[in-house]
């Protein structure tokens, strides 16, 4: 019988197709994918060895220890958002609700205007693209982990609030509305 301790990642063993429009180059510690995207060059841990075989990728631990096997699957997943990163992009969109709010892309900058005095810029890192239709933004990037950030950089200018639920929230949250004070106020009337 096997302790939880001593089990291999579950997600760390399944192999990584290479689609034959990538090429992947693996260094010391490093592994660098390029495709018809842009490339990627990420470094990991000499205990976490990535290798190439028949058109697969295999991640593999050398060392039993606890903390690098906990890497095991964390580094197969970064190596599989690599992959797909350069061969097909990462999406993520985002919607303006709220009267007056607007979202306009100007050069590499998005410009917001949600409510304050002056609009609210946000500049594209390298290899990240902003398009804006009606209400919808959609942010485009080969870097999965670079186009959350930028996504959550995007939210945090005007979270939804709860009440009404105006914001800028991610295509598919649910904004969980709490009752105001007049439905609350209407409630204890009722009631007596």
């Amino acid at each position: 019988m096997l302790r939880f301790g001593r089990q291999m990642s579950k997600i760390g063993k399944i192999p990584i197709q290479i689609p034959e429009s990538v090429e992947v180059v693996i260094d010391e510690g490093g592994v660098v994918v390029k495709g018809s995207k842009g490339s990627l060059v990420r470094k990991f841990p000499r205990a976490v060895q990535v290798t190439k075989d028949d058109g697969k990728l295999v991640v593999s631990v050398k060392k039993k220890d606890k903390t690098i096997r906990a890497l095991h699957g964390t580094v197969r997943s970064i190596v599989a958002n690599m992959v797909k990163g350069v061969s097909e992009g990462w999406t993520k969109q985002m919607e303006l609700v709220g009267t007056g709010y607007r979202a306009a892309v100007e050069g590499n900058d998005l410009v917001l205007t949600v409510g304050f005095i002056r609009p609210v810029k946000i500049t594209a890192p390298s290899d990240t693209t902003f398009k804006v239709e009606k209400s919808t933004i959609t942010i485009s990037g080969i870097d999965k982990e670079v186009v959350g950030e930028v996504a959550a950089k995007i939210r945090a200018v005007r979270p939804p609030e709860p009440y009404q639920g105006k914001g800028i929230r991610y295509k598919d949250e649910i904004i969980k509305k709490k009752p105001g004070k007049a439905a609350k106020a209407g409630e204890g009337v009722q009631g007596s």
